[in-house]
């Protein structure tokens, strides 16, 4: 324990072009699998859909206020796959010294169209959040209701580089941090996206901020294969919407699905 203590407290020594430390991931897992275990008593189901090699990209459903969603999808890919996904995130999240630097060192990248394809050219495993802010941000009142997949950005960079794109399915982030109100703004005044406010925070301070024991499940879904239209396609602005569309609605539906065969959110 005190070792993996100064080991996640320590520069790092072992990063890769884009700050990826896997002693620093190594040493966090502890932590990570004990949320995936005992705290949401996750489920996962598909995994066998997630290539085991080669560049692919996971197309999931994002919420629950702070974006514990891409490190439990991570966790399940890395025990049932055996490998690292890149997850895209948010630019202002890098803004945050307190969180930039695990994010970077846990595998986040800067989401933008560039590194997409970059990281997708180098077959790493990337993962994107559509909906984006809207997903996380979005009131409890809209829980399991996915927001526009904007303008289909990740189909494009699938479409460049001839990656399959694996739509999956996440329930129970919806519940660890229920929004019932927001301060746009302190957001603004923080430089934040968004301040939610839950039934624990800020009423219980930092104690608020502890996410709720809801039971998840994730399931991936058949990959969608792409690299028969070619790269030219990605111009196609029908075509992107069309995609994004058709891969947004097979995530609505099986998310309810899996909301149905979850039975209930905290049992």
């Amino acid at each position: 324990m005190i070792e993996q203590l100064r080991t996640i407290l320590s520069a790092p020594a072992d990063e890769d072009a884009w700050g990826y430390d896997p002693k620093f991931a190594d040493a966090f897992q502890p932590v990570l699998d004990a949320l995936y275990d005992r705290w949401w008593r996750i489920t996962a189901t598909g995994t066998e859909h997630v290539p085991a090699s080669g560049r692919a990209l996971i197309a999931a459903n994002h919420a629950g206020v702070v974006p514990w969603d891409g490190a439990m999808i991570g966790t399940a890919v890395r025990r049932h796959v055996g490998r690292e996904v890149r997850a895209l995130v948010l630019n202002w999240a890098f803004e945050l010294p307190w969180a930039s630097t695990a994010i970077r060192r846990g595998g986040g990248v800067p989401g933008s169209p560039a590194n997409a394809r970059r990281l997708l050219g180098e077959d790493h495993l990337v993962l994107v959040f559509p909906e984006g802010a809207k997903g996380i941000s979005k009131p409890f009142s809209e829980r399991y209701r996915l927001e526009r997949f904007g303008r289909g950005g990740f189909v494009e960079a699938a479409l460049r580089t001839g990656a399959p794109i694996v739509p999956c399915a996440v329930v129970g982030s919806e519940e660890i941090h229920p929004k019932i109100a927001d301060a746009p703004g302190v957001a603004k005044l923080l430089g934040l996206p968004y301040l939610p406010i839950t039934p624990t925070f800020p009423l219980l301070g930092p104690l608020g901020l502890v996410p709720l024991p809801s039971r998840w499940r994730i399931e991936f879904c058949p990959p969608v294969d792409v690299s028969t239209y070619g790269p030219e396609a990605a111009s196609d602005r029908r075509l992107v919407l069309e995609l994004s569309d058709a891969i947004r609605e097979q995530i609505q539906a099986k998310v309810y699905e899996n909301l149905i065969r979850r039975e209930g959110a905290f049992l």
